[in-house]
């Protein structure tokens, strides 16, 4: 008796996961080493690590070939606020911290997911960052989550993200750039941090 086996393949978001789960670890044992919050100094540091990071997205935030992939992506972006962290504190945001080239629309999902990945793990920054006098509205302001919770617009994201359909070798390339993503992280926490 033959039995049909039907299993379902991982959604995007879990495969880039997957595809990007130890850089990810290296990236937040290297980031909580460097105890961002220890002092504000520590914090200045990584507000210009996050400032180089969001910088770097910052076109594919705008792109208007994403728009209508990811619906509410130009919202999305943190740079804005990331800007605003700065002048609250009197710093200036470092004047070499570039923008990323364009990228296709499979790479940029990678990256995208990773991006947005990170303000879930904000929650628990954003309270480290009243220890040392900030908050959503003063120096911290990149770190706060969106008015509809946290959870609520990661699922957001990710559903418009499993939406996508994108053919074997571009699935391949978002999931290569997730991993090359958090890997560009890792270098800006070791350059900046560290």
């Amino acid at each position: 008796m033959n039995v049909a086996t039907n299993v379902e393949q991982p959604s995007l978001a879990k495969r880039l996961k997957a595809a990007s789960a130890a850089v990810h670890d290296e990236v937040d044992h290297a980031v909580m080493a460097a105890r961002p919050f220890a002092s504000r100094e520590a914090y200045e540091r990584f507000l210009r690590f996050q400032y180089r990071l969001h910088r770097r997205v910052e076109p594919l935030y705008a792109d208007p070939a994403l728009q209508p992939v990811l619906p509410d992506l130009a919202e999305r972006s943190r740079l804005e606020a990331l800007e605003q962290d700065f002048a609250d504190l009197g710093l200036t945001p470092p004047s070499d911290a570039a923008f990323g080239p364009a990228l296709p629309r499979e790479q940029a999902l990678g990256w995208l997911y990773v991006v947005e990945g990170s303000n879930m793990g904000a929650a628990f920054l954003a309270k480290e960052a009243v220890k040392i006098g900030l908050s959503n509205d003063f120096g911290a302001r990149h770190l706060a989550g969106h008015a509809e919770g946290r959870g609520l617009h990661w699922r957001k994201f990710t559903a418009a993200l499993d939406a996508v359909e994108l053919s074997p070798e571009q699935d391949a390339a978002a999931q290569a750039a997730a991993a090359d993503a958090f890997a560009h992280v890792l270098v800006l926490v070791r350059q900046e941090l560290n």
